[in-house]
């Protein structure tokens, strides 16, 4: 039988659509549809919503990541427009398909009225794709969930129910994106969300700081952050530990706002705090002060996906919720990017410079823990913690581990954490978990193909430990406790601004009249580790990092203020790794304190433009000694 191919995919509609209203799209009076999307699910269960690569596939999308555990259901209640055999179609990929792995690991079930489909889903194509789930009968009312199989990243964007037998959905994205807001019910045009003084687009520690900063100092700020918490990298969610002096002199109040927003915990030396609990990166502090800031409007879980100019400057923003699909548009006379990733300026035209090409690349941060610990048990983040802690306390703390045919084939291999491999001089489970070395990507497109890089990551992550569990028989009782998977980034587009900071500034102490942010890490560059590349070449997953006096510079280093505002876009701010360095000057000021301080130096400058009708640019010419005073200042809030 013949399948009609539309050029549109039907969209995310609220559960049930009527015939009728799809008349006018269709030019037929004979399509029922039903479109669910995933992340739009009534109860998530233990799958996570996923969105670091909505603008590549159209959707964010639901994960199982149960590091070897099956999660618990994500379940939702549809209606149909009638009874009746309906196809079903869903969204997915076989996520180790890029790399020709057998075995796909992502396996789950579609379930109606807790009854599975007989399809397997997950397990067809390297690309995201509508598998033919077959047909089903169903009656008015029915219950949806997605059933995982293994634990290890399944994943589902949307579920699509077809009257039509013979309707066959498309892949094309931007004919996806207009049909499922059209049948969603979703405007064609954003909703007016304000007018603010100042919009920073970005909600890691240096746009949280901007946005504080600005709003202490008198502006009006909207803060548009994607992911449901604050912090970015230095978030529970990634789990960076932030690095970076402040306070230091000659203005030893910038870190005031840094300070503030981290938890006051210190660092001892030689302690590794990279993916350790998430009470240590205290997700709630940063939230809680920004909500207390009346000037702020914060508005989470909010993605930007569009810039609105007139000639060299920003008028407004569209931004779109990752859950609901609901649009904004938001204007302002001044705008930050502190995405990273330079999303907003990229949009916006901004000059900027990518190379994708010996890069930085990107971890995901992991940690195991002793099931004979029951302090560790009882602290556990995963997703059968109950389970777990019932059996460890009738003393069953065996922690077996599944073969993966489909990880990285690490058997023969050296890697950090196996028997007799020494890393950085450390050797067993302290040179294995926690380790901000798992790192790859170093010739990927960190922007576009993170969702690859990241897989990666966790093809790394489950083949080391395969190795270590079942090949080399150690540590029997322990487990993976927690894997980040949102990555943590390094590199990417870097907007320039009129100074364009490089390596040989640092090491020269080249000076600037308008110094303003403190950086103190050496010229910290990341390529693949030699000894652990032969068979993964050009799929390489340790880093190393430059080290020697060639890459030091002395204690610390003032970096100027020109290099946070962009040279061709008249009304944009840039704080955190996509500031205007070259790949060297990356090096020192990619860490999240220095970034932070970054971000307050910016909301400082920012209110000077609100309260001036100024430029950036204008800041530095005719308003430096005003950024000097303010620098001078305390974080706190002005009175």
């Amino acid at each position: 039988m013949k399948r009609r191919n539309f050029i549109g995919l039907l969209g995310n509609t609220s559960l049930a659509l009527l015939a009728g209203n799809l008349s006018n799209v269709f030019g037929s009076n004979s399509n029922e549809f039903v479109f669910i999307e995933a992340e739009q699910f009534e109860n998530f269960g233990g799958w996570n919503i996923d969105q670091q690569s909505m603008e590549r596939m159209g959707s964010p999308y639901l994960l199982a990541h149960g590091l070897g555990i099956p999660v618990e259901d994500a379940i939702t209640h549809i209606t149909f427009p009638s009874e009746g055999t309906y196809r079903v179609w869903v969204r997915t990929r076989d996520w180790v398909a890029p790399w020709n792995a057998p075995g796909a690991p992502g396996k789950f079930q579609v379930k109606i009225n807790d009854k599975p489909l007989k399809e397997i889903f997950g397990t067809k194509s390297a690309e995201w794709h509508w598998h033919d789930g077959k047909t089903v009968k169903v009656g008015k009312n029915a219950k949806l969930a997605l059933h995982d199989l293994t634990g290890f990243e399944g994943r589902c964007e949307a579920i699509l129910f077809c009257k039509d037998l013979r309707f066959e959905p498309t892949n094309d994205i931007q004919a996806l994106t207009q049909f499922r807001r059209k049948l969603n019910g979703l405007p064609e045009n954003p909703d007016f969300g304000g007018s603010f003084d100042f919009i920073v687009v970005g909600g890691g520690l240096a746009g949280t700081c901007a946005a504080i900063s600005a709003a202490r100092n008198g502006a009006k700020v909207a803060l548009v952050q994607d992911r449901p918490v604050l912090g970015g990298n230095g978030s529970s969610e990634v789990r960076v530990w932030p690095e970076g002096h402040t306070n230091k002199e000659p203005y030893p109040h910038i870190g005031d706002i840094v300070s503030e927003i981290l938890p006051p915990i210190t660092k001892g030396s030689g302690q590794v705090l990279n993916g350790v609990s998430a009470e240590y990166y205290d997700d709630q502090l940063k939230y809680q002060k920004v909500i207390q800031e009346p000037n702020i409007t914060l508005l989470i879980e909010n993605r930007a996906i569009e810039v609105i100019k007139s000639g060299d400057k920003i008028n407004s923003i569209v931004i779109q919720h990752i859950r609901t699909g609901r649009q904004l548009l938001l204007k302002a006379s001044y705008f930050a990017d502190c995405t990273g990733d330079a999303t907003l300026g990229f949009k916006a035209g901004a000059d900027y410079e990518y190379k994708v090409e010996n890069l930085m690349g990107s971890s995901n941060l992991f940690n195991v823990l002793d099931a004979t610990n029951k302090e560790d048990v009882l602290k556990c983040e995963c997703k059968d913690k109950s389970a777990l802690a019932l059996k460890c306390e009738v003393g069953n703390y065996a922690q077996p581990f599944p073969r993966c045919p489909w990880a990285l084939d690490l058997s023969d291999k050296p890697f950090p954490g196996r028997k007799g491999v020494k890393t950085f001089g450390s050797e067993g489970l302290q040179s294995f978990a926690n380790m901000w070395y798992w790192e790859s990507g170093f010739n990927k497109d960190q922007v576009n193909d993170i969702e690859l890089i990241r897989d990666h990551n966790f093809r790394a992550m489950y083949g080391a430990w395969d190795a270590i569990k079942n090949v080399d028989k150690m540590y029997p009782n322990h487990r993976l406790g927690w894997s980040a998977y949102i990555a943590g980034k390094r590199e990417s587009r870097r907007l320039m601004g009129d100074v364009i900071l490089d390596a040989e500034d640092f090491k020269s102490q080249r000076k600037f009249s308008d110094a303003a942010f403190p950086c103190s890490w050496h010229v910290d560059l990341h390529t693949p580790k030699t000894e652990f590349k032969t068979g993964f070449e050009g799929n390489e997953f340790v880093a190393d990092y430059t080290r020697g006096k060639e890459y030091q510079y002395g204690n610390l280093y003032w970096a100027p203020y020109r290099t946070l505002y962009s040279r061709n876009i008249s009304n944009l701010f840039m704080a955190g790794r996509n500031i205007s360095v070259t790949k060297t000057g990356l090096g020192p000021v990619r860490v999240m304190r220095t970034c932070g301080m970054m971000g307050e130096v910016v909301g400082k400058a920012a209110a000077i433009c609100v309260k001036n009708t100024v430029s950036p640019r204008q800041v530095y010419e005719q308003y430096l000694p005003e950024l000097i005073k303010l620098l001078s200042q305390p974080g706190k809030k002005v009175v």
